[in-house]
């Protein structure tokens, strides 16, 4: 079985979570090169096409030097916060993404605040540091401010930052280098995020999220956090009952 680290992708409304998502299937070649190639693939919804932001969280699964790789594009409005903090629980480290001119913003905030306090590992990626008056090295020190505020561990703190834009398809670890690549973000990911454990017993999965295919018919999308799953198996499903007492 392969390796596979969980991540999750946050960061403010347009300071490029889902092109990056793009790049990163563009960088494991996982699309049919014959067939067109559209840009934003995980904003699918058309709600989230006309207004250019995320609504619905979205996963994407790529293969890179063995790992496999899930990657959580998801909402970056205040509006969906529910809907965050339901997919972090799929992830086991965090993608930071600041813009190199604004910084880290208030929905950032409330939203990294919730991946500390589940103890995700953070790597840090101050995109779009082509922009004109961007200041990365001022936006890295508000960012440790802002976890430092929000009473991050020591660990957490140690974090890894990645710099470089996005849009353009590169990212370094210096953002005065610029590369034609985004692999220092993957190899980041594999160095920082720790592995998925395996944990051994009866099969148990937490749903996140429901989808549904005309082939297939309803499709939950969530993480085995015990034992295997396998094809054509039964298996119950469990809700959350509350008692009340008279």
């Amino acid at each position: 079985m392969h390796q596979i680290r969980n991540i999750a992708i946050i960061a403010h409304v347009d300071h490029g979570k889902t092109t990056l998502v793009d790049k990163i299937i563009d960088q494991a070649k996982i699309l049919d090169d014959r067939k067109e190639r559209k840009d934003l693939l995980l904003d699918n919804n058309d709600l989230e096409r006309e207004r250019g932001i995320t609504i619905l969280s979205k996963n994407v699964s790529v293969m890179y030097k063995g790992t496999k790789i899930n990657v959580i594009d998801t909402p970056g409005h205040a509006d969906f916060g529910g809907e965050v903090e339901r997919v972090l629980k799929m992830a086991d480290g965090v993608l930071l993404l600041v813009d190199a001119f604004e910084g880290p913003m208030p929905q950032t905030r409330f939203v990294l605040g919730k991946a500390l306090d589940l103890g995700l590992t953070p790597i840090v990626v101050v995109n779009k540091v082509d922009k004109e008056n961007c200041t990365p090295d001022i936006v890295h020190e508000k960012v440790f401010d802002l976890m430092f505020a929000l009473e991050a561990t020591e660990e957490q703190l140690d974090f890894a930052t990645v710099y470089g834009s996005a849009k353009n398809n590169w990212m370094s670890t210096d953002w005065r280098n610029e590369t034609d690549n985004i692999i220092p973000l993957l190899d980041a990911v594999l160095e920082s995020i720790p592995a998925t454990k395996y944990n051994e017993g009866t099969p148990q999965m937490q749903i996140t999220s429901l989808d549904f295919s005309s082939f297939t018919g309803r499709i939950a999308i969530g993480r085995v956090f015990r034992g295997d799953l396998e094809v054509g198996k039964d298996y119950m499903l469990c809700k959350l009952t509350v008692l009340l007492k008279k």
